[in-house]
């Protein structure tokens, strides 16, 4: 049995699919769906079994024959201030699951996150010898970060592995609120309004719509993920982006572009309350990942938009 958490979100579903695509349909979805939409991730999905997140591990206690769980289930807002909502969910969940993990000899792959690096004047190295140095920006970060020094703490990293994701875009995103990708926000103005706004830059060493991310396509994400599964000798913190950052001013444009249609951008200026906590840049150093034995290519920037924007956002947003 493979577990995922976070099954009908954005990252979960699409690790869901991909296993189901590997021929894996022995699969234990977990998610907390409310009222939100993100039940139709699941439609087209195969698993045996669905269950709210509070009642795993209600479940796993008559349970010990697990190969994997894949913990993508958590608060990715980074605009969440409740933070012992944050400290239970993110942290306190994660520590559970892992314990659960480790006692049982299951290959366990969470999700940490690039917001650990903070503003990035610490650079963006997945060395687990340097990560206590990081200051994260928000609570969500730092959500992240406390289960990835406890993991380094306690010795887990040698028997597990934390991703640190980028900026992850691509199909099934579609029921995240406002913490959708910039390609999901990009085509709806362009279909609605036929531009795209863009904040203005409020710093000198970057030109309105240079403000540079390094955006990952998410197919790429779980081909990872598929991978780390089966290489269980493989462990510790890894980056997950592309190793090359791009500015938004190229991702709108790609955008455009896979509609036929020529860039129409609009600068605005930033709101004042984001200005001192804003990402100019970030990249993530692959070379960790690299060395570990992954050698499979990445999509580049027009690569990744243009499938998304004409295989799923312009063919009524559909499933991957």
């Amino acid at each position: 049995m493979i577990i995922v958490t976070g099954g009908a979100g954005f990252i979960g579903s699409c690790m869901v699919s991909k296993l189901n695509q590997l021929g894996h349909d022995d699969i234990l979805v977990t998610d907390h769906l409310g009222h939100a939409d993100k039940w139709k991730n699941l439609r087209h999905l195969k698993f045996y079994d669905y269950l709210d997140r509070d009642q795993l591990f209600d479940y796993l206690a008559g349970h010990n024959r697990v190969k994997a769980i894949f913990h993508m289930g958590a608060c990715s807002a980074t605009t969440e201030r409740d933070a012992n909502y944050l400290m239970e969910n993110n942290y306190r969940y994660t520590k559970h699951l892992a314990e659960y993990s480790l006692q049982r000899g299951t290959r366990f792959i969470y999700a940490s996150s690039a917001a650990t690096y903070g503003d990035g004047a610490r650079g963006y190295s997945d060395d687990e010898n340097t990560i206590a140095q990081l200051e994260p920006m928000n609570m969500y970060g730092y959500s992240k970060q406390l289960f990835d020094l406890k993991a380094r703490r306690e010795g887990w990293l040698q028997r597990m592995v934390g991703l640190k994701f980028f900026n992850v875009y691509g199909p099934n995103e579609y029921f995240k609120g406002d913490m959708v990708s910039v390609v999901y926000k990009s085509f709806n103005q362009i279909k609605q309004d036929g531009l795209v706004k863009l904040f203005k830059s409020h710093r000198p060493d970057f030109e309105d719509g240079g403000q540079q991310r390094d955006f990952v396509y998410v197919k790429d994400v779980v081909n990872v993920m598929a991978w780390l599964m089966e290489n269980p000798d493989v462990n510790g913190l890894y980056n997950l982006g592309t190793g090359q950052a791009r500015n938004f001013r190229d991702l709108v444009s790609a955008a455009f572009r896979a509609l036929n249609l020529e860039p129409n951008i609009e600068y605005i200026d930033m709101p004042e309350h984001l200005r001192d906590r804003y990402q100019y840049f970030t990249q993530a150093d692959m070379t960790k990942l690299t060395q570990a034995g992954y050698n499979q290519p990445f999509h580049d920037l027009e690569a990744g938009v243009t499938d998304y924007v004409q295989n799923y956002l312009d063919k009524d947003f559909a499933a991957y």
